[in-house]
């Protein structure tokens, strides 16, 4: 890396959001993904207890053994074989409100990398989010609280390398008592977070919570 890109890639982490931040914007109840409709005559599944988040770490920087992080690299496409999932991924920031962002709703496959945090397989926690519905019907992530632990999601990035993260929770959080620091928190290692709508519905309020699968790098292709 050259003292051109090493400039670039300080500036890329200064402008990345404080968790801490996100963190207090999420616990006091706003949603994080909105748009979710819940329409349909049966909802989305939802995770089952014993598919909560274990707090072992994989290794000593939080990845698997002898697995180094890869360095900065746009994302553009996410898989997830267990459910189907095989969608193009677009950056997503903060709105007006604070909010992190979602992909329109009109387009149902489609995923998106919050730029506030690493890309998916840099050292820290990358986040990608997606719709559980839309007025049509199921969304990219409709399926993701059916995964269990040892499910494997691929991030494929704009450098042409994939990385490849093993599931080791699945929770659902209610939007008004969401662990911002539990969810975000860094590892140590290269980690994941897929995020979509979940939990109870109401016409009124929408989805009461949000659907978070927890995963670590442990390939790379």
């Amino acid at each position: 890396m050259d003292a051109s890109e090493w400039a670039e890639e300080e500036e890329r982490r200064r402008k990345r959001a404080p968790w801490g931040v996100i963190a207090l914007v999420l616990l006091t109840g706003l949603a994080l993904i909105r748009n979710g409709s819940g329409e349909f005559d049966e909802g989305p599944p939802q995770p089952a207890s014993a598919a909560a988040s274990d707090t072992r770490v994989a290794g000593g920087d939080g990845s698997a053994a002898g697995l180094s992080p890869l360095p900065y690299s746009v994302p553009d496409r996410v898989g997830i074989p267990a459910i189907q999932v095989d969608a193009p991924i677009m950056p997503v920031g903060l709105d007006a409100d604070g909010w992190i962002g979602a992909p329109p709703p009109e387009d149902p496959n489609l995923a998106g990398w919050f730029t506030g945090a690493v890309t998916p397989g840099e050292k820290g926690t990358a986040v990608v989010v997606g719709h559980v519905d839309n007025k049509q019907g199921p969304a990219v992530f409709y399926g993701l609280g059916a995964l269990e632990k040892g499910n494997k999601v691929e991030v494929h990035r704009q450098d042409g390398k994939t990385a490849v993260f093993e599931i080791y929770g699945i929770e659902v959080f209610a939007k008004d008592d969401f662990p911002g620091d539990r969810v975000y928190a860094s590892k140590g290692g290269p980690e994941l977070r897929v995020i979509t709508c979940g939990g109870g519905f109401s016409k009124q309020s929408g989805y009461e919570g949000n659907v978070v699968a927890f995963a670590r790098m442990t390939g790379i292709r």
